[in-house]
């Protein structure tokens, strides 16, 4: 699978990595080299009319970086100056203040140097990372330099892909510095990651090939079971059980046709649905499901008592409390209901993108997919796997049902969870790419869109 995920450096793991270079620390003028001259060529490049710039630089390696690319371009015949002042006489500003060491809240002085570089009329040419980004979380603690490119070395960041530090990025460019490639901690999911799905083949029968147990789709929100049923046919699952209570019956029977229907009420729910469990491979529970006692109970009376790897959303989540299981586990909350479970205020939670999932799943002994621009999808073993496929047309309601049946669908073909969880949000994202135009799109339209971004 080395090709389904890319590295996410944090500081400590890219400081290794320049460690590892031959001739290490002596080596440094010479790696500073190398990553000016890439800034430097990346500024001209993207912007080729520009003739002058000002590189505001910092007392570090990141200053350094930042110096040699104001030579590197006046050699070039631009004019480019080291200074902090009167910015907006210049047409490119190089940002330069801190690297990928930073963290924490700037100085004052050097929070209004940010401001005052985001306040000029010039784009700004990040270098490594925007200045005020946590290179290894992506946390914003006061302000960031708000970048339109962001020449970063050897590898992305963390702090790149990951929210909020992935909106100060702007474009960003990768320029090799000659460094060797090391294992990370934090990863980043490809397209390729969805070779891993085993599609039906000659020998499957609809069983074989994924079946699928959803609960959910109480009167009102039965349109997300359905969502979620249909997702998991779409995914490539052989064989999904639509499993609502009575009243909402006649409503899933008009909404999804290939699903087998199932009907409960609270009395006999327990019992009906560890019967139709005996014939499938996967577990979807919460879409639409309701909040009452009753059905938090049966949340995790199905959790305990059914040994299938399972997918838990939406309702599902309310009130959840850790459930000892030996089958895979993924819980797919947004921030929102994310922060409720870790009892934490959901604008901390989209501050500390990183931590919370991470927190999340080891509080909950599962796999933590939080939702986003940037889905993370957290081990409860520490390890990380980031998904930024997904485009801006996916906020929008019903999206969400949709993920959790292609996790199902992915679970039910045997993928461990992680890798179940982070190929259903590169799935999801590129179904969500097909669609022209963007604007406008709804969770169904992704139902017709997924077979085409399975497709091999």
């Amino acid at each position: 699978m080395a090709d389904a995920f890319e590295p996410l450096y944090s500081a400590a793991e890219m400081r290794a990595a320049e460690e590892r270079y031959p001739r290490y620390p002596e080596s440094i003028p010479e790696l500073m080299e190398r990553a000016g001259a890439a800034v430097a060529r990346e500024a001209m490049l993207a912007f080729p009319a520009a003739t002058t710039f000002a590189c505001v630089c910092g007392g570090g390696s990141n200053g350094g970086d930042g110096r040699v690319a104001a030579r590197a371009l006046r050699e070039s015949r631009h004019v480019a100056d080291e200074t902090d002042q009167d910015l907006d006489r210049y047409e490119v500003v190089v940002d330069a203040l801190f690297g990928t060491g930073f963290h924490g809240a700037p100085r004052p002085e050097a929070a209004e140097l940010i401001g005052r570089v985001n306040a000029a009329r010039a784009p700004v040419v990040s270098v490594d990372v925007p200045s005020g980004v946590d290179a290894s979380t992506g946390e914003i603690a006061d302000v960031a330099v708000e970048a339109e490119l962001t020449v970063t070395f050897h590898a992305p960041k963390i702090g790149l892909v990951v929210a909020p530090g992935r909106f100060s990025a702007g474009k960003v460019v990768v320029a090799d510095i000659g460094l060797d490639d090391g294992r990370t901690q934090v990863r980043r999911a490809t397209a390729a990651i969805l070779d891993e799905v085993p599609l039906r083949g000659a020998r499957d029968t609809k069983y074989s090939s994924g079946s699928v147990l959803v609960v959910g789709g109480q009167p009102g929100t039965a349109g997300a079971a359905c969502l979620t049923a249909m997702a998991a046919l779409r995914a490539d699952a052989g064989y999904v059980t639509l499993a609502v209570p009575e009243e909402s019956l006649h409503t899933a029977e008009a909404l999804a046709l290939e699903p087998v229907k199932l009907a409960w009420s609270d009395d006999d729910a327990l019992e009906k649905l560890e019967a139709a469990a005996e014939r499938a491979s996967a577990l979807a529970i919460g879409p639409g499901l309701g909040r009452s006692e009753a059905r938090t109970a049966l949340v995790r009376a199905l959790l305990e008592r059914i040994d299938l790897p399972a997918v838990v959303d939406a309702d599902g989540l309310f009130a959840l409390e850790p459930v000892e299981r030996r089958s895979g586990t993924v819980l797919t909350p947004h921030a929102g209901e994310l922060s409720r479970l870790l009892v934490r205020d959901s604008a901390w939670v989209d501050a500390h993108r990183l931590a919370a999932a991470q927190e999340g799943a080891q509080h909950f002994g599962a796999v933590v997919m939080l939702k986003g621009a940037d889905t993370i999808v957290a081990s409860p073993t520490g390890d990380v796997v980031v998904c930024d496929a997904g485009p801006p047309a996916l906020a929008t309601a019903g999206t969400g049902d949709v993920l959790t049946g292609v996790v199902a669908s992915f679970l039910a073909k045997g993928l461990d969870a992680m890798t179940a969880a982070a190929a259903a949000a590169i799935a999801h994202g590129t179904a969500a790419s097909l669609r022209t135009p963007a604007a406008g799109l709804v969770a169904s339209d992704l139902l017709t869109l997924l077979p085409s971004a399975l497709a091999r």
